[in-house]
């Protein structure tokens, strides 16, 4: 019996980014991130536990990421869309960084990752925390 995990967030991005590229779209010059739009839309997607960060994504799904709170060092947060959606930043123990765009929720996604890094490592939530 393997040790229960509480899910906190699971889902993909934002719809309003994919809205939003959607539209620029149809300026040609923008083409390339409508089309990175659509690509996260389908396969992008972020489960965020009391355990770990899981991202999927790449193409057609097939890459995954896990991370363990006791690696971070650093989350940081930075709004889009008017503050409807954002990007949340983590910083691991070896400088490389993991960043989850589109996200909603992320200002609520971003304290919960920084306070279960302060639980893991018992550092303090102002040394984790940026923005």
């Amino acid at each position: 019996m393997g040790i229960r995990e509480n899910t906190f967030y699971e889902g993909g991005p934002h719809v309003g980014d994919l809205i939003v590229n959607i539209l620029l779209g149809f300026t040609v010059i923008c083409l390339p991130l409508t089309v990175g739009a659509i690509v996260r839309a389908i396969w992008l997607r972020f489960k965020i536990t009391d355990r770990r960060i899981s991202v999927m994504g790449g193409w057609m799904g097939r890459d995954r990421t896990d991370i363990i709170y006791s690696e971070i060092i650093k989350v940081a947060k930075m709004p889009r869309g008017i503050g409807l959606w954002g990007d949340v930043v983590v910083t691991l123990k070896d400088r490389s960084r993991l960043e989850m765009r589109a996200l909603p929720q992320f200002r609520e996604i971003h304290d919960y990752i920084a306070e279960r890094v302060a639980e893991k490592t018992g550092r303090p939530l102002e040394a984790i925390k940026s923005n």
